[in-house]
């Protein structure tokens, strides 16, 4: 029966390398360490492993630095569905402000900022309106508000809107949502706001939208007085389709629909998702428009600002940029900012959105998911001849009116089908780690379970060969004091104030004396010594210092510095005692 081994040679075993590469899973590693001399056939082993190593690291680190490129890649699908939730469609007249509700408090106020008037020229502007100057004696009020002026100036709905069914079902202006934009008060059907259940659709094509008929009133367009900018020369809406996150920006991105027309917009939705960063740039923070945030109001909110989307993005930059520049808002930018007066309209903030807009000083990310609307218009002539009498007899206008005025407007999906639009990594972890463990098992035919294994071997070789080293170094420090606290030249010398022998040091002297059969006075027996030798008066001296030095032992303050004399004169006196033992 084979003896079983101690902890120490198992460890041993363990922390050799000819037993750990024999056991490795990893190929190539038994035949360098095999047992033997070295030899050609080792060495071609030894050779083959390292290149396999170190091609395996190339094609590792390759890897690694792809994944940290952080590629993406888009992809482009069209999906089916039963119902589709109805996009925002907002609209608002050209003309901003109708005529017969501007007042000379107005114009004393606005009329140089909106219509470019000088104070002289506002009698001939009020003639030109229909209306009768300022009388005599006419003291402008002491504050205006311009958000004011267009909520009581601008297009009522009521007065535009001639006609509106939803799928079929009669809607109004209750089912709109008034809102400010650049182009004055404009409303917007569908938003969703205040908690509005959103109206869905499920089924496409002509019938199944929204269908308006409108009066865009070109008797209430002011007159041109002066060219410039702000100047509109167009009659008819303007229509911007939009998701519920996004803030109208109907200036700039909306559809213009003409009077004596039926236009049809046909839209398709297509949903958007973009990634964050390091794989794409897109943002999902929401801005709070407040150039300076109050304290009880940070910046980035969550309970007071609205989802990022694009649009919105833009408008937040817009207002701290007029904030900024003026120090006030304009009427249809949102956050707590007072709103501009007339005059800061016209030398600050008009100025400032032109020369923003010019150099696009707003630099925003795309949303991280976000809905858009593909859309396609197309237009035919209204009213025809045949029915150019049945309207007018129906909307109590002349036929000349509604050709002028009178506009029908459709939007309505194509399909329940919709587009997304979605980026995706290109290369994820779990691709990485694939990658790593097929060039592992390829090069070197290695897995996981052997990484584990060569981590365990260095384990085991830091146990045995340094915690062991301080383990055995440890035990025979402590064997050393052992050994001496146990010699017998000791054993019977204990310090009357109780220091343990073991405190004495350990010198050759004492062996010496120890191992010698014949009987001796004791080395520390002074007066054996004395009696020994008393012809001798070297000895005598020796002797005499050797009391010296036991006094010394058996003082309190003994410490391991002053035993050192004392075990020198002890070496001397073991060579004179066997000098003396010889024959004459």
């Amino acid at each position: 029966m084979k003896p079983t081994s101690s902890p120490e040679e198992a460890r041993r075993l363990a922390s050799d390398i000819r037993v750990f590469a024999s056991n490795c899973s990893m190929h190539g590693v038994g035949h360098i360490f095999a047992p033997g001399s070295l030899s050609l056939r080792r060495g071609m082993w030894a050779v083959a492993v390292v290149l396999s190593v170190v091609t395996f690291l190339y094609q590792v680190a390759g890897r690694v630095r792809y994944y940290r490129e952080y590629h993406h890649q888009t992809a482009l699908d069209e999906r089916e569905s039963h119902q589709l939730v109805f996009p925002a469609v907002t609209l608002c007249n050209i003309n901003p402000l109708r005529r017969s509700r501007l007042t000379p408090n107005d114009l004393h106020w606005a009329g140089a900022a909106l219509l470019g008037l000088d104070p002289a020229e506002h009698a001939t502007f009020l003639r030109s309106l229909g209306r009768p100057p300022a009388p005599p004696g006419f003291m402008p009020s002491p504050t205006f508000d311009m958000a004011q002026l267009y909520d009581r100036a601008g297009h009522s709905l009521d007065d535009m809107l001639l006609d509106c069914r939803f799928r079929g079902e009669p809607c109004g202006p209750e089912n709109f949502t008034m809102v400010f934009t650049r182009m004055g008060k404009c409303y917007t059907f569908n938003s969703g706001t205040d908690g509005a259940e959103l109206l869905t659709t499920i089924r496409g094509g002509i019938g199944n939208g929204l269908d308006l008929m409108l009066d865009v009133q070109q008797d209430e367009y002011l007159p041109v007085w002066k060219d410039d900018d702000e100047t509109p020369f167009e009659v008819g809406i303007k229509v911007q389709i939009h998701s519920q996150e996004e803030p109208p920006i109907i200036d700039q991105l909306g559809l213009g629909v003409s009077p004596g027309f039926q236009t049809f917009i046909s839209c398709q939705q297509q949903q958007l998702s973009f990634l964050p960063p390091p794989w794409g740039d897109c943002s999902s923070v929401s801005l709070n428009p407040n150039y300076e945030p109050e304290p009880s109001d940070p910046l980035g909110s969550p309970s007071s600002s609205p989802p990022y989307s694009l649009m919105g993005c833009r408008l937040v930059c817009e207002t701290r940029y007029v904030a900024r520049k003026c120090g006030c808002r304009m009427m249809y930018m949102p956050g707590g900012a007072p709103v501009c007066s007339p005059q800061q309209y016209k030398d600050c903030a008009h100025p400032a959105i032109d020369a923003m807009l010019r150099k696009d000083a707003c630099t925003c990310p795309n949303p991280c998911a976000s809905t858009r609307y593909a859309k396609e218009l197309s237009m035919v002539r209204m009213p025809s001849r045949s029915a150019a009498r049945f309207l007018s007899r129906k909307l109590n206008r002349s036929e000349a009116y509604i050709a002028e005025n009178v506009l029908a407007l459709e939007v309505f999906f194509e399909a329940l089908n919709y587009e997304t639009v979605e980026q995706k990594k290109a290369y994820e972890m779990s691709e990485l780690l694939g990658d790593i463990g097929g060039q592992m098992g390829l090069f070197i035919g290695a897995s996981l379970l052997t990484i584990l294994e060569i981590l365990d071997y260095l384990c085991e070789v830091f146990q045995d060969k340094v915690l062991g080293y301080f383990w055995n170094r440890r035990h025979s420090q402590r064997h050393s004091s052992t050994n001496l606290t146990s010699h017998p030249s000791l054993c019977c010398h204990q310090d009357s104030r109780g220091v343990p022998p073991h405190l004495l040091p350990c010198h050759s002297a004492l062996d010496l004396l120890s191992a010698s059969p014949e009987p001796r006075p004791g080395i520390l027996d002074m007066s054996s010594l004395h009696v020994a030798f008393p012809s001798s008066p070297q000895i005598k001296t020796q002797c005499i210092s050797l009391r010296c030095s036991s006094y010394r032992l058996r003082s309190a303050q003994l410490n391991i510095r002053s035993l050192l004399p004392a075990i020198i004169q002890l070496d001397m006196a073991s060579e004179m005692w066997s000098w003396a033992q010889e024959p004459p």
